[in-house]
């Protein structure tokens, strides 16, 4: 299997956490999970009673293991279910869009309170203290405050995915989610990437949103998360 196959996205997690990004595992053979301050995504091997155990060794307190799998997961006792739902995953090269009036910027650490109550309030998915140390993360700000923002998340093989594409409410409708797209887009290309990402698939908006700009829908994948049973 080549780093270029697009199999590596059917279980993009696992593959992530396994090439690229497997520098960031935590877990072992049967389940592995990213730092949880950067995002609660995880997965295992398989379904068996096992691995579920060993993704539960990795859990504390109220910590959340969210899954993107091609299959709905039924999750055993002794787990709670918090978020079950059917995404879209797209793949493909969103066209340029031209800003007139804003300038897009790179976000760093001490941009971590604003993106953290921009995604707080747009809730484009999960966002954590350390999420922008998973790529770069660019946004356009309008009289000093972050308005919009888009980033790059999980690096499977040679994918690159592209996330927390939000914009304020009273800023929409400017183009900025477009042009924020196609700017990290050309920036994975520019290394030799492929971007792709993740919708819900109940967000019609979105899916329109970026099929309009060229991307596909490459196939739907089930989001899981849950928590141990306290």
């Amino acid at each position: 299997m080549s780093d270029g196959d697009e199999t590596l996205l059917d279980r993009p997690i696992w593959s992530a956490l396994t090439t690229r990004q497997k520098h960031l595992a935590e877990g072992g053979p049967q389940a592995l999970r990213f730092p949880v301050a950067m995002t609660p995504f995880a997965d295992m091997v398989d379904m068996s009673a096992a691995s579920f155990a060993a993704l539960g060794e990795l859990l504390s307190g109220s910590e959340v293991a969210a899954l993107a799998t091609p299959d709905a997961v039924i999750v055993p006792p002794g787990f709670k279910v918090v978020l079950a739902a059917a995404g879209e995953q797209m793949i493909g090269s969103p066209a340029d869009s031209r800003l007139r009036d804003a300038e897009i910027v790179m976000l760093g650490v001490a941009d971590v309170p604003a993106m953290m109550a921009l995604t707080g309030l747009t809730k484009p998915g999960p966002f954590s203290v350390r999420t922008h140390e998973l790529g770069t993360f660019l946004g356009i700000r309008s009289g000093g405050e972050l308005v919009a923002m888009a980033g790059e998340r999980m690096k499977p093989g040679n994918f690159t995915e592209m996330t927390a594409v939000c914009v304020h409410p009273d800023h929409r409708g400017r183009g900025y989610a477009q042009a924020l797209l196609a700017a990290i887009a050309r920036q994975i290309e520019a290394r030799g990437e492929i971007p792709f990402l993740h919708v819900l698939s109940n967000n019609a908006s979105a899916i329109a949103l970026y099929q309009r700009q060229g991307m596909r829908i490459r196939r739907r994948l089930h989001f899981t998360a849950f928590m141990k049973q306290a």
